[in-house]
């Protein structure tokens, strides 16, 4: 997949494009039914793929005190899109002059001059431009103008194959998912476990020399969802590729701190032993264990961690 960002100007590809706009965040299943579409038509028309999206949600520059936490950083993103068969991604500088461009400006500028393009697929209650005001009746108005043709599609619902009634699916679905800690729900939307990356840092020490159980501790940006404070099971990827069962702790270590401590995300690879500090860590997760709670004692916690750990190996393992 080609990446291009604004530090040049476009070029359109040869032949023209079938092009998608939209945050993207996640790239859930209902994305990649849209982004199928797009491929099944442009293949038809012989077009290029393009996926117009953002280094950063909107909402963080036009309304930040409600902005959504990420399911994935920019990185990940483009990943889950190269892997969706795009053919090239444009990633769109997001700030308050971009806020302020109008709809009609983004498509004659950037649809029309940079990308030739000939098919603008985007979900039904799209919105663009200065005020929203840009949506799929504009697109609709402008492309006959300027000669592309528009579909405005409802995103697939992770029950479709099935016949069955169910929303579509959203990346406001899965955040809901996640922070409530259902992660099986979320990767049922998602088609793969929600993953947090992040540098493995110095925590309290506490995990190896007083509990038995060393953890790494993954830090993770604040802009990323976190699922809700628990015990779970998953998986560790480490940057050569190399996986680890993994017992994961999301909280505040209440037999410590009660609700004082720092959030924090700590990893237990199981039946590993070595050093992962400042590596950068890929963390999945599969399934929840239970809440998190306070005990009231270091050797009930130790017991409970024992019990956590072999549930994980028992989960992970399959059937």
């Amino acid at each position: 997949m080609e990446i291009v960002t604004e530090s040049a100007p476009l070029a359109p590809p040869a032949g023209g494009s079938a092009v998608t706009i939209g945050a993207y965040d996640g790239v859930h299943l209902g994305h990649r039914a849209l982004l199928a579409e797009l491929r099944a038509r442009a293949d038809a028309d012989g077009l290029a793929t393009v996926v117009v999206t953002f280094d950063r949600h909107p909402a963080s520059v036009v309304r930040p005190e409600s902005a959504p936490l990420l399911l994935c950083d920019l990185d990940q993103k483009l990943e889950l899109l190269a892997s969706a068969g795009v053919d090239r991604t444009v990633v769109v500088h997001f700030d308050e002059e971009r806020a302020n461009e109008s709809a009609g400006e983004f498509v004659v500028r950037d649809l029309v001059g940079g990308l030739d393009a000939r098919l603008v697929v985007v979900g039904e209650d799209f919105h663009f431009g200065h005020g929203r005001k840009g949506n799929v009746a504009l697109l609709a108005e402008m492309g006959a103008v300027h000669g592309f043709d528009v579909d405005g599609v409802t995103l697939a619902s992770a029950d479709d194959v099935a016949g069955e009634l169910a929303p579509p699916v959203s990346s406001t679905r899965v955040r809901s998912l996640v922070s409530a800690g259902d992660v099986e729900g979320a990767a049922g939307l998602l088609g793969r476990p929600h993953q947090v990356r992040g540098p493995v840092v110095t925590g309290d020490r506490r995990g190896g020399a007083e509990l038995g159980f060393p953890t790494a501790n993954v830090s993770v940006p604040t802009e990323i969802c976190v699922p809700a404070p628990g015990i779970y099971a998953g998986w560790y990827e480490r940057p050569d590729g190399v996986t680890h069962k993994t017992a994961v702790s999301v909280g505040r270590r209440p037999t410590f701190y009660g609700q004082d401590g720092h959030l924090l995300v700590e990893a237990h690879l199981l039946d590993f032993s070595g050093d992962l500090y400042g590596e950068t860590a890929r963390l999945s997760f599969v399934h929840r264990l239970r809440d998190e709670v306070a005990f009231d004692s270091v050797d009930a916690l130790v017991a409970q961690m024992g019990r956590d750990v072999d549930r994980a190996r028992s989960l992970l393992d399959g059937p």
